[in-house]
């Protein structure tokens, strides 16, 4: 052995073939002294170079060798590298310029349906040419089309050839139309396939939601959303549970006590700092779902946290302690029982952490009730529960922290919780039905739906469609995630079953009612096996230009004449200069439609351009070069050349030509279009509509002769004049297909106007195309529907009516252009079925408060008849009702005797006059409906008030003689012998001293009444102290309220207000300001008037009285006073602390005092009672119990007086309903002084004596005094004036 070893002499290096040699014989443990020492020098070698590895070097290169023909040659070199690596050939790879790449799938993969937790492998392979390592191909999946990544869900393999997505854990978020894209520079080749998830796991029960999503993260505060699951084959949803858990464990936390109605809920009371994870269960009849998929962590973090500190490290200023105001309150989300609220915190800069406090108060009540008195909230966001459907709300914000807290910030506008009626909510309900849907083939297997979008959308989530057997009522589910488009491919049908389809829209708010059920369409291949393999289509032609802006060029071509068995359904276009024979690509990607837009041209250069078209047969034919396009911006004034014509409703001697208006309008806008026409090969061509230019987009040519060729061409105007010509149509031959009439009928049950044509020619491909003056019909909403069986289509109304007149035509696709139309006419309205009306259905209210609905119908005849309805419940004519009609107006009424709570809701009248019927229906609910029943309730009042019995016309007045004599009388109407008149005075009956005269129905009573000018008797204003503020008195004979006195400071007329309180006893007028300041200071007035003369008296509480009015502005601003920070109510569960907390001041400080229930409260081991710095006072519960309910009242007093506030608290159990606190509103009471004020003001004058005698004015009324001011006990020895009986 150890002479087969050979000797490289002192190269000390080993030939690979050598190394082998060793190899084997080390591994074969061969025994002798050269092996035992290599295998040591092995070792002694691994240890010294572990750490020297170095890349491969060639010590020794391949040789040159001749050789014999059949003779095997032997290659060998020397290579050094460390660790050692087995030899291959490996080619050095050049750098490889842009290349074009073929991709081809060899093996694809299907639709998949498959459970919950099933794992779903999705694989293709396919064919690469060229196959370059350097430049491979991208796998790009898609579902729905949202790129996929690696994750804890997805799964994602690619390699040279093949790609691979496992969904590890089938899911509902699963579902959807995965897309696998391979991406070259070149382009992209792409297959898809559909995702189904099977039901859910437990028979009866909901699917688990899906979905879910994080928003407005927050220090203690998110809004968790998701997507309602589909509910086809299970009971509705009651609601749904919102659970947490925080990341690092497996607790999960139901966040709601009981199930929330919207896909939408705000999670408060997190940890900040902290992550979670959330996921949602719905609940029905039957039970509770299964969890949706967890959301991804969210942490509770503030986002403005980073910015205040760092606002502090750079030198923020540190000395503010208490926290500003917050501002900009606002409800960015309602909801019918909660309230989402955002304001912006004010600037703050100290270390102290900040929390806010919430309060509430019902609109036009003024009762705040704190809502988070248990758990302060931290971040600017917080969400109020538990508030009534439809009411109105304020709301307004507080910031604290451990050195006390700030002003409340302003209260919101008035903000309206929703309210929901029926299946609607006030605001935004669910959505309405969708529209129309339409189910066309697509595979042996599969069928596409269609559907128009819901008229009211009401914020859109997608869409559910139902499946089910034609003749079956078991409705199964073709998708259990919402469907964003109006597009839908139903895969896994079975062949040849005939199915039906209908659509639910969804929100967050729940699912529509369902839509129409489409028309039944068996289960075939829209495209038959063998044009897969079709030829590839022909070439594109007649490449027009529509516009130029210099740099830039809009083509326009025709579609190859012959598909080859598939759609041509992309384009590519390649350009030249003029004169150059290389060709270059304009588009990569394919272009869908006949018109692009060719830019990064230059100006003034000429281009010529050619066109492929490509199908899944492959890619087709070029186009003929184009003409030579000059690159040169258009400006002439009239419009560029219109395009796409297309051609239907083919006849002997007629044609209809349809075109797009041009791309290029000139310099005004278009007014009408020109169309002319040629035999074919003929130069000499005719305008079709030259007296008048059609504003519409189609015209009827006609007087052709039949059996002749003719081509057609367009031509756009405006005010400029006609434009440049469309490009020469392809011929057409007048000549009508057989077959190609619609037919109208009229069903004589229910009116109904229905369109029929049965094409003469059709294939698997064809559909119908239905058009209201040449546009194709999208909107059902007006109740009409679309009905296709086999080779017949039908164009139904229901309830035809005025809007239904016009020009409708049918066209049927991939036929030899069979089409037709049909006109229909106002005035062929008994044929077509229509009751043409004058005015709709209306009510007036007729005496006795009856009800008269009516109608005008153009004209009836003598055989009308006609019923009418009231909430589909038909009304009878028969006696007290009444109905009838007039033939030569057209009006038909119908009187409803009794109208009423009970007739709120639609009225409805139809008509049928021979064949032809109309209806017509009017909505009373709601306002309209109360103002219709007040209307008729006063007319029936009216009607017995003046019918039935006397009743007064002229009403109790007063008229003063000349000789002082007072008369109150009045007017009666329907006066008889028997009736008799009674007068009272203070529910005193009173005898007049005369009878009353029945026959003029004037009654009157006299009496003499002295009364004497108060103006004349008033004194000189007097200045009195109050509890509250500053009185100014003026004495006077009488006073009362109707009496004509202004009050007016420094020449501005004063009104009664908070501030003011303007009012009087029977001896004196008084003018109260309240807690006067600075701004109260000036010269008063008060002026007296009656029918001749004025009376004024003046006092200067600037001059005279400013001493006294300076000491009273100085008391009442250093009296004791409440500034704020207590609700109104407080509500809290026992065992719980309650701290009530609010801000006081007062020179000197002042001493605060808590009541319950009028009793003083003391502190001992359960009440807490402080007074921190003379500002910040508070009352601590420990542990509180139901026997610390009640009302709380809090007093803040000094020398100069005080206030006092009281406080509800109600205290509930655990596990009890949180009690509905109704707050009432409780003012601040005022305390007076201790001491009497001394008033160091000038003296109180005496009011002088009155004169004896002076008329009153005419018409005084007796007086009344004002609201919330008492009228004090007139002094002793003075008497009010009372009249004296006249003898």
């Amino acid at each position: 052995m150890m002479d087969a070893l050979p000797d490289h002499g002192s190269t000390g290096r080993l030939s690979l073939a050598w190394l082998s040699s060793l190899k084997w014989v080390l591994k074969k443990n061969v025994k002798c002294p050269f092996c035992l020492q290599v295998r040591k020098k092995m070792v002694e070698k691994y240890v010294r170079e572990e750490s020297m590895i170095r890349g491969p070097k060639f010590l020794t290169t391949l040789r040159s060798h001749t050789v014999w023909e059949h003779t095997p040659v032997n290659l060998y070199c020397t290579v050094e590298v460390y660790p050692v690596l087995l030899s291959s050939a490996v080619p050095m790879l050049p750098e490889i310029k842009y290349t074009k790449i073929n991709i081809t799938f060899l093996e694809t993969f299907g639709s998949v349906f498959g459970t919950e937790g099933d794992t779903v492998t999705l694989a293709a392979t396919m064919n690469i040419s060229p196959n370059l390592a350097n430049l491979q191909p991208e796998a790009q999946w898609f579902r729905d089309d949202h790129r996929l990544s690696d994750s804890k869900w997805v799964k994602i393999e690619s390699g040279r050839g093949e790609t691979k997505l496992t969904l590890p854990h089938l899911n509902k978020d699963d579902e959807g139309v995965y897309t696998l894209r391979m991406v070259t520079k070149g382009g992209d080749a792409a297959h898809s396939a559909f995702v189904s998830y099977g039901p859910p796991p437990v028979p009866g029960s909901p699917g688990a939601p899906m979905d879910i999503k994080i928003h407005d993260a927050n220090r203690d505060y998110v809004i968790v959303s998701w997507k309602p699951p589909n509910t086809t084959t299970e009971g509705p949803i009651i609601g749904y549970f919102v659970d947490r858990c925080e990341t690092g464990t497996e607790n999960w936390v139901q966040c709601n006590d009981s199930p929330i109605k919207i896909c939408k809920y705000p999670v408060p009371g997190l940890f900040e700092g902290h992550s979670y994870y959330f996921r949602v269960r719905a609940i029905n009849s039957k039970g509770i779902s299964k969890p949706s998929r967890m959301s991804d962590p969210i942490a509770a973090l503030d986002p403005t946290e980073f910015e205040r500190l760092h606002a502090i490290k750079l030198g923020g200023k540190l000395d503010v302690k208490v926290p500003g105001t917050p501002s900009k309150l606002h409800a960015p989300e309602t909801d019918r029982t909660y309230v989402v609220l955002s304001w912006k915190p004010a600037p703050y800069h100290g270390r102290a952490p900040v929390w806010y406090y919430i309060e509430k108060c019902l609109a036009e009540t003024g009762a705040w009730q704190r809502v988070n008195t248990q758990v302060p909230v931290r971040s600017p966001r917080y969400a109020v529960f538990d508030l009534a459907e439809g009411k109105q709300y304020l709301f307004r914000v507080l910031a604290a922290n451990m050195y006390g807290s700030s002003e409340a910030s302003e209260p919101t506008e008035p903000i309206q919780t929703q309210e929901l009626r029926g299946k609607r909510v006030l605001f935004n309900g669910v959505p309405s039905a969708p529209g129309q849907v339409v189910a066309t083939r697509q595979t042996d297997t599969s069928l596409v739906i269609q559907w128009a979008e819901p008229k009211e959308p009401n914020n859109l989530i997608g869409y559910y469609i139902d499946v089910c057997v034609k003749g079956s009522k078991d409705w199964d589910s073709a998708n259990h995630k919402p469907h964003k488009s109006n597009k839908f491919v139903v895969q896994g049908l079975t062949t040849g079953e005939t199915y039906v389809f209908r659509v639910q829209a969804i929100n967050e708010l729940g699912l529509s009612d369902e839509s129409q059920e489409s028309s039944p369409l068996s289960v075939k291949a829209a495209l038959n096996t063998f044009k897969l393999f079709a030829a590839i289509p022909s070439a594109p032609y007649d490449i027009a230009l529509l516009a130029c802006d210099g740099e830039s060029m809009v083509l326009n071509w025709k579609r190859p004449v012959h598909s080859g068995g598939s759609p041509v359904a992309e384009y590519y276009i390649n350009k030249r200069r003029h004169g150059e024979h290389t060709w270059r690509e304009v588009n990569i990607p394919p272009i869908k439609e006949r018109l692009f837009k060719v830019e990064h041209l230059s100006a003034g250069a000429v281009y010529e351009f050619m066109v492929y078209g490509g199908s899944l047969a492959g890619l087709g034919a070029p186009s003929a070069p184009s003409k030579a396009f000059h690159c040169d911006a258009w400006t002439m004034p009239e419009p560029g050349p219109a395009y796409d014509m297309t051609f239907c409703e083919i006849r002997d001697d007629s044609v209809v030509v349809e075109w797009k208006a041009p791309i290029y309008t000139g310099a005004s806008p278009i007014t009408g279009y020109f169309v002319d026409f040629a035999k074919k090969g003929s130069d000499e061509w005719h305008c079709s509509n030259e007296s008048h230019a059609v504003s519409h987009r189609y015209h009827k040519v006609t007087g052709l002769e039949a059996g002749v060729s003719y081509v057609f061409r367009v031509r756009a105007a405006n005010s400029e004049g006609a434009g440049k010509p469309s490009l020469a149509s392809n011929p057409v031959v007048a000549k009508a297909v057989e077959g190609t009439e619609m037919t109208c009928t009229v069903d004589k049950e229910s009116g109904d106007i229905i369109l029929s044509f049965e094409s003469c020619q059709i294939t698997e491909s064809s559909h119908f195309v239905w058009k209201k003056f040449y546009k194709e019909i999208t909107d059902f909403s007006k109740e009409i529907v679309i009905k296709t069986e086999g080779s017949t289509s039908k164009l139904i109304f229901k309830h035809p009516d005025q809007g239904d007149v016009g020009c409708f035509s049918v066209s049927v696709t991939n036929t030899d252009g069979v089409s037709a139309s049909h006109e229909i006419h106002a005035e062929g309205r008994p044929w077509v079925g229509m009751i043409p009306l004058k005015t709709q259905l209306a009510y007036k209210i007729l005496e006795r408060g009856r009800m008269c609905f009516w109608l005008q119908a153009e004209h009836i005849s003598s055989a009308v008849t006609y019923k009418f309805f009231a909430n589909n419940k038909e009304l009878s004519a028969n006696d007290p009702n009444h109905a009838s009609h007039n033939v030569g107006t057209g009006i038909i009424e119908f009187v409803l005797d009794h109208f009423t709570e009970d007739s709120e809701g639609t009225f409805t009248v139809q008509i049928e006059d021979g064949k032809a019927r109309g209806q017509s229906s009017l909505v009373l609910i709601g306002d309209d409906f109360k103002a219709a029943l007040a209307d008729a309730e006063h007319q029936r009042s009216e009607y017995i008030r003046v019918k039935e019995g006397p009743h007064f016309s002229e009403f109790l007045s007063v008229h003063v003689g000349d000789d002082c004599s007072v008369a109150l009388i009045c007017k009666v109407d329907n006066l008889k012998k028997e009736t008799a008149l009674h007068w009272f005075k203070d529910d005193v009956e009173i005898t007049p001293e005369g009878p009353a005269n029945l026959a003029s129905g004037a009654c009157k009573t006299h009496g003499f009444y002295f009364f004497l000018s108060p103006g004349s008797s008033a004194a000189e204003l007097a200045i009195h102290c109050t509890a509250t503020g500053i009185q100014l008195h003026c004495h006077m004979k009488y006073y009362t309220e109707e009496m004509k006195i202004h009050w007016l400071h420094a020449e501005s007329k004063l009104s009664h207000s908070e501030k003011v309180h303007i009012g009087g006893t029977p001896a004196m007028a008084i003018m109260e300001i309240l807690e006067p300041t600075e701004k109260d200071k000036g010269l008063y007035h008060i002026q007296i008037i009656d029918t001749e003369n004025t009376y004024s008296r003046t006092i200067d509480l600037s001059g005279d009285g400013k001493q006294f009015c300076d000491y009273m502005i100085s008391t009442f601003l250093d009296r004791g006073k409440v500034l704020g920070g207590l609700p109104d109510v407080v509500t809290i569960m026992e065992k719980k602390t309650l701290s009530l907390t609010c801000t006081v001041c007062g020179d000197p400080k002042p001493q605060v005092t808590w009541f319950k229930n009028g009793a003083e409260v003391y502190p001992d081991d359960q009440y807490l009672v402080s007074l921190e710095s003379g500002k910040f006072a508070s009352l601590t519960i420990k542990g509180v119990t139901l026997e610390n309910s009640g009302r709380y009242t809090m007093t803040v007093q000094n020398k100069y007086g005080g206030e006092s506030v009281d406080i509800v608290v109600s205290i509930y159990k655990h596990g009890d309903t949180i009690p509905q606190a109704k707050p009432t509103v409780t003012p601040k009471s005022i305390i007076p002084p201790k001491r009497p004020i001394e008033i160091p003001g000038p003296k109180v004058v005496t009011p002088s004596p009155a004169p004896a005698h002076v008329s009153s004015p005419a018409g005084a009324k007796s007086p009344t005094p004002p609201r919330g001011l008492k009228s004090p006990t007139p002094a002793r020895g003075m008497k009010s004036p009372t009249p004296t009986k006249r003898k």
